[in-house]
């Protein structure tokens, strides 16, 4: 039997959803998500965004904190023209939430891109 195999360092995972448009999730070296793009036309237009990531996370005034209507903390990362680049997952904590800000800002730059298409 094969195994698998494990990453254990972020990674962006391009991958095509609905409407046939292109998303990609940058995702924690335990698998989590922790950033959704949105929907793009090309993967062209998708590997910017990710570009935009690896950019705009250097510096943790462009996330956002938000607040959901049930209480649970998320973020979004906002790039230079002011568009939101992705959405954090959701977290039971503000704690938990700057865990994950400060993970994607110490390594988005640094995360291997798979392409998933």
């Amino acid at each position: 039997m094969e195994k698998e195999n494990i990453i254990l360092y972020e990674s962006n995972e391009i991958f095509k959803g609905k409407n046939d448009h292109f998303f990609f999730h940058l995702k924690a070296g335990n698998g989590e998500v922790t950033l959704a793009s949105q929907g793009y036309t090309t993967k062209a237009n998708c590997k910017n965004g990710i570009a935009s990531v690896a950019n705009n996370s250097k510096d943790e005034a462009n996330f956002e904190n938000k607040t959901a209507k049930d209480g649970r903390c998320y973020f979004v990362l906002i790039a230079q023209n002011k568009q939101i680049v992705g959405n954090s997952q959701m977290y039971k904590s503000t704690s938990a939430r700057d865990n994950g800000i400060h993970s994607i800002h110490a390594t988005a730059v640094e995360a291997e891109t798979i392409d998933l298409t």
